[in-house]
């Protein structure tokens, strides 16, 4: 795809080089504009699963989000070749019922709704940009129109403020609506500052990106900033100062999710929307809110911002040749989309442009752009080199560290019928680096199943992926060293990790229980996974059973643009690492090494040092290390991918009429080519591996220790 000058040129220093960004981002949409201005339609023939008014809609109202920024009061759109006079006439007649341009009469649960938001937000920035050109019958046309949503059943999720900002633009509130839209959204939250996308229960578990940059955490930022500015923040100033203190909270942790190089790590839906990533950020810095150490300081949020925007400089794939922007992620991608993302979607990446209703003055421009809070020695004592942060609202652990940047997993899900719910939500780790992947058939290649669990019932024919895993929990892992001469272990330190329990069917009786690790430095790049498998032979149709663990996906395509081939593991890591770029496996391990990454697992289920049950379960594989070559364009980062994998055949002891029983350990081993890691040191990396014990007793949770060699 071309490079987008103004954006994919930009250095993201300055709010000249955003408002150059926003300008660069926005003017490939005027020549998709309607006659009358009201409708936005890319060249792009794919639909969504609403009307296509709706989709129409969506290209005039979500660019706002930048429009209305560069509009604010104290800028000037003088010389930057915007035409804002069309955005004006779009919004006359989109609402005027009389045009052929109308927008419609707002349904129940209408994607209309959405859009409004973005509309209330240019009426509260730059009110008179909007409304001076607009005569009494349009105005009321426009507070008619929007007042529609008052009157309508809507999700009990994200939206609902979407209603509460509609409403403070019109400047007359309904105050029972917005009441009780209010003690809805209160009913998400999980604590710590954190919120779900609606009521965390059995249906829907679901704290990604919503909850924060695309809409929760965002939304409540802007409501600080617009009651306060209208002189109505002493009629709920105990709910504004609340959200103040939750957005600290939440930005607290939230940091942890972006790379020292911008990065974010995709998890969730909607990931098309890229850099909305980083709009908390933004929006927290138009509420003027205060945060802690370590983001005390503006220009450490001013950082986070512009980085994530110097990460997304560089992948011009997600333009469209005439500039506009397409679905997908670091490229087109269609598989990732969901079902309500029209081409026009993906423009609420702008909501992280928001800033720009800062003026040139204010103290997010004018402060010294800071590092990542990682990147530099926090006093009194620097950081370790590899760090894990237990964050239990989402159940994730954060894991920054020197070789990779990602997360672990367990606990999220959703009943809902999205696109790939599975890979978005269920998958026991997602990078920053590696991306994840997401399903494009039924065979295990086209599931490509990076980073969580497969199991087949019939040798193969068809599989399930691991989703919805329930009876999450936090555990304590220690790291043990041996005294030679004392012959004892001492306890150097404990790690958190994420205990679950997965059924692939309710009918079928087969469960895997899985104690997710990280590593510390001292196995930089290692991460490690216990399960335990329990089913009944009875109930389970005759045959064995297939189970595949996977690590991150690691790319499949060398620099020149050739294939990765098949090496012998054993010489991959011995020969000169310069330039290396194939893959290997040996009998309880495979490792892909592809422009200057590293991704690879390894079977630790023999070298389990252990006192458990025994006589109830085997394995047939002899030899379970396996690289799926992935359908092209299932991951979210790279076209092409290999998938680093140990294959497992359980089958019960002949003879067995009760649970059968089999415990299994895979360490999963990634080193980014940003980490600057050297190819000969990565090599020294995978060599290093701990030991794992695992003692059990009957009735008693299961004993986890990991010992140095």
């Amino acid at each position: 795809m071309p490079a987008l000058p103004g954006f994919t040129d930009n250095p993201f220093q300055t709010r000249s080089d955003l408002v150059r960004a926003s300008i660069a981002l926005l003017q490939p949409l005027e020549q998709h504009m309607s006659p009358q201005k009201a409708f936005v339609k890319l060249s792009t023939e794919t639909a969504a699963g609403f009307d296509e008014v709706a989709a129409q809609l969506e290209g005039f109202a979500r660019p706002l989000w930048a429009i209305a920024s560069l509009l604010a009061p104290g800028s000037s759109t003088d010389g930057l070749g915007l035409d804002v006079d069309s955005w004006v006439c779009g919004l006359r007649a989109g609402t005027n019922p009389a045009s052929s341009e109308y927008w419609g009469d707002l349904g129940d649960f209408d994607q209309r709704m959405v859009e409004m938001e973005s509309i209330a937000y240019a009426l509260l920035t730059a009110p008179a940009a909007f409304l001076s050109g607009m005569d009494a019958l349009a105005r009321e046309n426009l507070e008619r129109w929007l007042r529609q949503i008052n009157g309508r059943k809507m999700p009990q999720n994200n939206w609902r403020w979407f209603r509460v900002l509609v409403n403070l633009a019109l400047g007359s509130q309904d105050e029972d609506v917005v009441a009780q839209d209010l003690s809805v959204l209160d009913s998400f939250d999980l604590g710590e500052g954190w919120s779900s996308d609606g009521i965390w229960g059995d249906e829907r578990k679901q704290v990604d990106y919503y909850s924060g940059s695309f809409a929760i955490q965002f939304a409540r930022m802007l409501y600080v900033r617009f009651m306060e500015d209208r002189g109505l923040a002493s009629d709920n100033r105990e709910r504004i100062e609340r959200f103040k203190l939750e957005a600290r909270q939440f930005a607290s942790a939230f940091w942890r999710y972006f790379d020292v190089n911008g990065s974010a790590i995709p998890f969730g839906r909607s990931l098309t929307y890229r850099f909305a990533f980083a709009a908390f950020w933004s929006a927290v810095a138009i509420a003027r809110v205060q945060l802690d150490a370590p983001l005390d300081n503006i220009g450490v949020v001013k950082g986070l911002l512009l980085r994530h925007l110097r990460w997304w400089r560089k992948h011009p794939g997600i333009f469209n040749t005439d500039g506009t922007m397409n679905i997908g992620y670091a490229y087109p991608n269609m598989f990732l989309s969901e079902n309500y993302n029209s081409p026009q979607s993906v423009y609420w990446c702008l909501k992280s442009f928001t800033v720009l209703c800062l003026p040139k003055s204010h103290p997010f421009w004018t402060a010294k752009e800071l590092p990542h809070p990682l990147a530099v020695p926090l006093l009194p004592a620097p950081p370790l080199p590899d760090e894990v942060k237990l964050l239990w609202p989402p159940r994730h652990i954060l894991c920054s560290g020197r070789s990779h940047h990602f997360l672990l997993s367990s606990g999220q899900g959703t009943t809902k019928a999205h696109r790939a719910r599975e890979a978005k939500y269920g998958k026991m780790a997602y990078s920053s680096f590696f991306g994840f992947s997401i399903p494009s058939g039924a065979l295990l290649g086209q599931m490509a199943p990076d980073s969580t669990l497969t199991v087949s019932f019939d040798d193969g024919e068809a599989w399930i992926v691991r989703a919805n895993p329930f009876n999450v929990r936090d555990r304590q892992i220690p790291i043990l060293t041996s005294h030679a001469t004392a012959g004892i272990d001492a306890v150097m330190r404990t790690v958190p990790a994420l205990a679950s329990t997965w059924r692939p069917k309710k009918a079928i009786e087969f469960e895997v229980q899985t104690l997710l690790i990280p590593a510390l430095e001292l196995w930089s790049g290692w991460h490690f996974r216990i399960h335990r498998v329990k089913w009944s032979p009875a109930a389970i149709a005759p045959g064995p059973i297939k189970l595949v663990d996977a690590g991150f996906a690691g790319f499949g395509a060398t620099r020149t643009g050739m294939l990765c081939t098949e090496s012998e593991l054993e010489r991959l890591l011995y020969q000169d690492a310069a330039g290396l770029e194939a893959w290997g496996k040996d009998e309880q391990s495979c490792l892909v090494f592809s422009d200057g990454s590293a991704s690879g697992v390894v079977d630790l289920q023999r070298d389990l040092m252990s006192a458990l049950c025994s006589g109830c379960g085997r394995l047939a594989t002899e030899s379970p290390a396996l690289v799926v070559r992935a359908d092209p364009n299932t991951n979210l980062v790279s076209q092409r991918t290999l998938i680093p994998t140990v294959q497992h055949t359980l089958v019960a002891e002949i003879g067995t009429k009760t649970a059968a029983e089999m415990w299994l350990a895979t360490g999963i081993f990634a080193v980014s080519k940003t980490s600057g890691i050297g190819m000969g040191e990565v090599q020294k990396l995978w060599l290093k591996r701990p030991k794992i014990q695992v003692t059990a007793k009957p009735g008693e949770e299961e004993e986890i220790r990991i010992m140095l060699p």
